[in-house]
């Protein structure tokens, strides 16, 4: 096919001598020897080349000016199967793009910096833009002109101290303009020092020991705080606060953010200051009170706050450790410091400020992990002076407790068992706090529906009871409405508010039989045996006594006479006797005898 039409094609000039034309190459669809020939020529005469193109990513091709202003240039792309062509006209004094600046270099002070460049001198009022990009990413733009003199220049204002800016320059047609020039060569500058301004942020911990009290002081730089300028070193100065006591003072190096002082059990002013090439900073204060003598229990009490204190506790969120506390209308601000690293030595103490009208904080860090126990202590500053408030303690995230409660005694009858179990120790090694206790139990054969249970199905799918205890000091209970005679498997969990962990091994009892059950039984069985033994051992006497023999009337003496028989019985004539009463029952019975 034949070429594309050149693309973007423009013509400019730096210098008011060379004019440039540049454009994009399209597709050429040949290759090797028949690659495409590019010409550029004026319109009105296309025979005259202007220039031989060279191309690579930009194509370009360049000739003398001479006198001539206005131009109406062809560009002309040929292959074997045919040519395109694309045509500029303008006036050179419209297509003016400047060289870039050279030779840039800067004079600065601690908040400005002035650049300054040579230029070579064109004839033609040139615009200079300058930028500066901050060390945040910000770009601030300069514009300036200047068309007296070779050597430009401008002043940039309002710049931190001792901090790195990049700058560079561009320039333009200030009259006719067509395009900006390429930037300078990039210039890292840095402003000069000036005092640190702002206070370090100072904290303390004081441990009592014999004859006074070690002060492990803490320092860090704040948001305030502009070291303006290369740190090196800190400043520490601690007097008594009674008239002409005479200071004493220690300096480190920057590399140090903390160090131990011993005073004794007076009163003291400390101050830490950071210190420049240029000058220390301002004094940052603190007021150690003064400490009775006459027990380590009254220093412990007055300067670490734990002997009336109780330890509060408080729950991790998404964010961190949600700490609050009642406010005091006393005091100025608030502080609250912890441990990173509760279980090491040195803990990497970090405390942080609040505002007077502040009761809560979310506490965070990136040391905090869960399953560690937190310590926080609240203290109220006012004059520089801080008093302990409150403790909590705490979690990011409860984990469920490492170990079960050990079972040390089993109270067992036919229908219920009696666990008791050592106390859990709740040490700070704990991945959680202790909230209370679950006992399973369940028989081995069969499920398990004991009145006053949950339902919980086990990890093998079997159903076990489940008891819930809601007080961690608990340390016995009594599951009831077992069957007698049965074997059961029973397991004691304590549980924290991260749950617990998956029951492992379970206890197995057996319940004894009802005694009580048998002992009726024993009633209803052997009493009567035993009695109808005795009876079949005395059976005449119990005969005699409780079935007397009762006389036949053919065998009594009294019928034993032979003077009247009716057939086989014998009758007694009623003369032969006197009775008591004479009674007729019927006059027909009476009539027949």
């Amino acid at each position: 096919e034949p070429p594309d039409t050149p693309k973007d094609f423009s013509c400019q000039t730096q210098d008011m001598k060379r004019i440039t034309c540049t454009w994009t190459e399209g597709e050429t669809y040949f290759y090797g020897e028949n690659s495409p020939r590019y010409t550029l020529s004026k319109t009105s005469s296309q025979e005259t080349s202007l220039c031989e193109a060279s191309c690579s990513k930009l194509c370009s091709c360049s000739w003398d000016i001479g006198q001539q202003r206005i131009w109406n240039v062809t560009v002309t792309v040929e292959n074997p199967l045919g040519k395109k062509t694309a045509t500029d006209f303008f006036d050179v004094k419209y297509r003016m793009c400047p060289t870039a600046p050279s030779q840039v270099w800067d004079d600065s002070t601690d908040t400005e910096i002035t650049l300054h460049w040579k230029y070579e001198k064109i004839g033609i009022e040139l615009f200079w833009q300058t930028e500066v990009v901050h060390p945040d990413g910000e770009v601030e733009l300069h514009n300036s002109s200047d068309v007296d003199s070779r050597h430009k220049g401008v002043t940039v204002r309002g710049l931190q101290p001792y901090t790195e800016y990049t700058a560079r320059v561009r320039c333009g047609v200030a009259k006719h303009f067509w395009r900006w020039s390429e930037w300078s060569q990039p210039l890292t500058i840095r402003t000069k020092e000036r005092t640190p301004s702002g206070k370090l942020d100072i904290w303390r911990e004081i441990t009592p020991v014999l004859g006074g009290r070690n002060v492990t002081l803490f320092w860090k730089k704040t948001r305030s705080f502009r070291a303006n300028g290369k740190i090196i070193s800190y400043e520490v100065t601690w007097e008594k606060l009674e008239k002409g006591s005479k200071p004493e003072s220690i300096s480190f190096s920057s590399v140090y953010n903390s160090t131990r002082i011993f005073i004794d059990n007076r009163s003291y002013r400390i101050n830490i200051m950071a210190k420049n090439n240029v000058n220390f900073s301002l004094p940052s204060v603190l007021i150690i009170s003064g400490a009775p003598d006459n027990s380590r229990k009254n220093l412990f009490c007055a300067f670490l706050g734990t002997e009336d204190l109780k330890e509060g506790r408080v729950n991790g969120t998404d964010d961190g450790i949600l700490i609050s506390w009642e406010p005091r209308s006393i005091y100025d601000s608030y502080i609250i410091d912890w441990c990173n690293f509760p279980r090491l030595q040195p803990c990497d103490l970090q405390w942080k400020r609040f505002g007077p009208n502040t009761s809560s904080a979310v506490i965070s860090s990136a040391a905090f992990v869960p399953g560690v126990r937190y310590k926080f202590r609240i203290y109220g500053s006012v004059a520089n002076k801080a008093s302990l408030l409150e403790k909590k303690i705490g979690y990011l995230r409860e984990l469920p407790p490492q170990h079960d409660p050990i079972v040390r005694k089993v109270d067992l009858t036919y229908n219920s068992v009696t666990l008791s179990w050592d106390s859990y120790l709740t040490n700070e090694s704990e991945p959680g706090f202790v909230r209370g206790y679950h006992v399973y139990v369940s028989p081995v054969e069969g499920n398990c529906n004991l009145k006053g249970s949950k339902k919980y199905i086990h990890s093998d799918d079997s159903e076990l009871c489940k008891y819930t205890i809601e007080n961690a000091e608990e340390k016995r209970y009594t599951v009831k409405h077992l069957m007698p005679n049965t074997k059961y498997r029973i397991v004691v969990k304590a549980f924290t508010g991260g749950g617990e962990t998956q029951i492992g091994t379970f206890r197995y009892i057996d319940t004894p039989s009802n005694s009580d059950m048998l002992y009726f039984v024993s009633l209803l069985v052997i009493v009567p045996v035993l009695v109808a033994a005795i009876c079949h051992w005395k059976m005449k006497w119990v005969k005699e006594c409780c079935c007397p023999v009762i006389p036949s009337p053919n065998k009594s003496e009294v019928l034993s006479f032979k003077e009247c028989k009716i057939d086989s019985e014998k009758v007694q004539k009623i003369n032969d006797c006197i009775p008591d009463i004479l009674a007729m029952d019927s006059n027909a019975e009476a009539e027949k005898l």
